[in-house]
């Protein structure tokens, strides 16, 4: 088994009577459903429908002091404080930015992995995949510690980072930009991040449209390479065509945020799909069920 510390990571808490019925009638996703035994993955959106922030959504048991905390990147948690305060008006709930306290730690690659237990933090599997394993909110001077209880080797980021990559799942402010990509472009859709059926929230009407109409001609999808990897944020080009932009990569693989039409007339016609004079093909990865440019390789 595998552990790493991830440094991006900041954690917000949600608690309250109201905190609940708060937060579900914000996100993307169905509060009513996250339990201690079961987070889920969710986003706040602009009215416009573009992620704001996403975050995974945890509940402590109530003989740990209940609440909720939010697992969201360190970097937005001020703001995605301010934003939770901004909606608050009388409704009874605290919100509070704990990331100088806490922090998280991804457990994956094992036995168990996606079950893991400690007694160090709050644990939770990752919704968005099974195969991406547990997660744990703990101070982080004791990661070492949990990670021996969990007989887990404590690895750096990058190692996690490198899984991810390897699965296909996309990470905000590197794979695609906050404030300008829906849920959809950005995977939520496929990786348990948004709940169609449940009640209104902000967002919701163009999140339901692009669903209902099928709007979506961009992804964050995989990709594979056999040379140096290219550098984030380089163009993807067909000829000519301007394809999208290339996101995170590591050991071969990489995601790249894509026009999905294009590049199944790019495959259809032979051209080859270059980025950075490097190239690449798609990957079409287990979990994903949206339609796909024929020609695409099957995850190995």
């Amino acid at each position: 088994m595998k552990a790493a510390l991830l440094p991006e990571r900041g954690v917000v808490k949600v608690a309250g009577n109201d905190a609940r019925h708060f937060l579900n009638g914000l996100a993307t996703n169905d509060i009513g459903k996250v339990l201690p035994t079961a987070a889920q993955f969710a986003a706040l959106l602009t009215p416009q429908g573009k992620i704001i922030v996403d975050f995974i959504v945890a509940e402590a048991p109530a003989e740990d002091g209940g609440g909720f905390f939010l697992d969201c990147p360190r970097a937005l948690a001020p703001a995605l404080v301010e934003k939770l305060k901004f909606y608050k008006l009388r409704a009874k709930v605290t919100v509070e930015d704990l990331s100088e306290a806490l922090g998280v730690m991804a457990v994956w690659d094992g036995q168990n992995s996606d079950n893991a237990e400690s007694d160090y933090g709050l644990c939770y599997a990752d919704p968005r995949l099974a195969a991406l394993g547990s997660r744990i909110i703990l101070p982080p001077a004791v990661a070492a510690e949990a990670a021996k209880d969990l007989g887990a080797t404590l690895l750096g980021a990058d190692a996690y980072d490198a899984h991810r990559i390897w699965l296909g799942v996309p990470r905000g402010g590197s794979d695609f930009s906050y404030g300008d990509t829906f849920p959809h472009e950005a995977d939520m859709d496929q990786l348990a991040g948004v709940d169609f059926g449940k009640g209104c929230y902000i967002g919701q009407e163009v999140v339901s449209r692009v669903e209902h109409r099928a709007m979506a001609r961009n992804r964050v999808v995989p990709i594979a390479f056999d040379q140096f990897a290219p550098i984030p944020g380089l163009p993807v080009t067909a000829g000519d065509t301007a394809l999208g932009m290339i996101g995170s990569a590591s050991n071969g693989r990489g995601l790249a945020l894509l026009r999905l039409d294009r590049v199944g007339e790019a495959l259809e016609s032979g051209t080859p799909i270059i980025c950075g004079g490097i190239a690449i093909e798609l990957i079409k990865p287990d979990w994903a069920t949206f339609a796909w440019p024929a020609g695409t390789k099957a995850a190995s």
